[in-house]
């Protein structure tokens, strides 16, 4: 795999890239067609599309081709979990520069497929296109297996708030990065390669969750969309939210309260969902709150207060409102 993907040729690329993929059961038809084949046996299709943009969303001096791979897959199929459906399969669409190495290209798919097995989907398909910058844009493919899904409007006032996987580690991964530092090596992980936690969203469909999503944006953002399509508010108790003790090791080498990562951070793909309250909930799942009647406009409050710290993620909005991903 020596030279450019320009050397290479479009055809050539799509040939090495395809050529490192694995199935599965649901994939009737894969590459090498004018479209694949997916098996829908519920007959819907739940599907959930993303992009990251190299410099915006990921920095090669601080990310490999292959984690930058892991992390495209991951977020999009963790919107699959969210929903309470099964990932299925994805497709890529990538940008890449004609002096960009083979190599480069080659384990971003590496990556890709990983974490696709580990979600027990498939890359199915997908474009390449030559530009100025790498883009990497997913469309993750999920069924319901004849379950409802979970929406975001169905919290009701009495619910519990839980969740499963980790919070703040990916904003704590950033902060060290972004100091020039590569450790403690956890975080970092967690910022360049986060893991859902993708059979809990099915199990939770199962168990009766009332609403549900993955938190990608920060816990606060992402539990205020809930908030407002549930017409709700819902109230976040931060001692029953757990802070690792090097988690708060690093806040207090940058100086900043790790509650603001756990709150705000994103990306780390955990999965929050609302759960009637007699649901007899496995280990896995923390509560960390409770859904009530909105006082006012449907919001989350933090100890009975609204939040009113920055953060979360917002594409348009300001960098001081923002936590950067990279």
């Amino acid at each position: 795999m020596k030279g450019t993907v320009g050397e290479l040729g479009e055809f050539g690329l799509i040939r090495e890239l395809t050529s490192r993929l694995t199935t599965t059961p649901a994939v009737r038809l894969g590459p090498g067609d004018d479209a694949a084949v997916v098996a829908a046996p519920d007959r819907r299709v739940v599907a959930s599309t993303d992009i990251l943009l190299e410099g915006r969303h990921f920095r090669r001096d601080w990310s490999t081709a292959y984690d930058v791979g892991r992390k495209a897959a991951a977020q999009n199929l963790a919107d699959i979990a969210a929903m309470g459906a099964v990932p299925t399969a994805l497709l890529l669409g990538l940008v890449v520069p004609a002096d960009l190495p083979v190599t480069w290209a080659a384990e971003l798919m590496d990556g890709l497929r990983d974490e696709c097995q580990v979600a027990g989907a498939a890359v199915v398909g997908g474009d390449v296109v030559g530009g100025d910058t790498i883009t990497v844009a997913i469309t993750a493919l999920g069924d319901l297996r004849n379950h409802e899904p979970v929406t975001r409007a169905g919290a009701r006032p009495g619910d519990v708030v839980a969740v499963t996987g980790w919070l703040g580690w990916s904003a704590a991964g950033y902060a060290v990065l972004s100091r020039g530092f590569r450790s403690p090596r956890a975080f970092v992980e967690a910022h360049r390669r986060p893991e859902p936690p993708y059979h809990a969203g099915p199990a939770a469909a199962g168990l009766g969750a009332t609403a549900m999503t993955d938190v990608s944006d920060g816990l606060v953002a992402d539990l205020g969309h809930i908030a407002e399509s549930s017409k709700v508010r819902i109230d976040l108790r931060s001692g029953l939210i757990d802070i690792p003790s090097q988690m708060s090791d690093i806040g207090q080498a940058v100086g900043v309260d790790p509650l603001q990562w756990v709150l705000t951070g994103g990306e780390d793909h955990a999965i929050v969902a609302t759960f009637p309250p007699d649901v007899k909930l496995p280990a896995r799942w923390k509560v960390i709150g409770e859904v009530l009647n909105p006082s006012a406009l449907p919001q989350v409050t933090v100890d009975g207060a609204p939040w009113t710290s920055k953060g979360g993620w917002d594409h348009f909005g300001s960098i001081e409102d923002t936590q950067p991903r990279a």
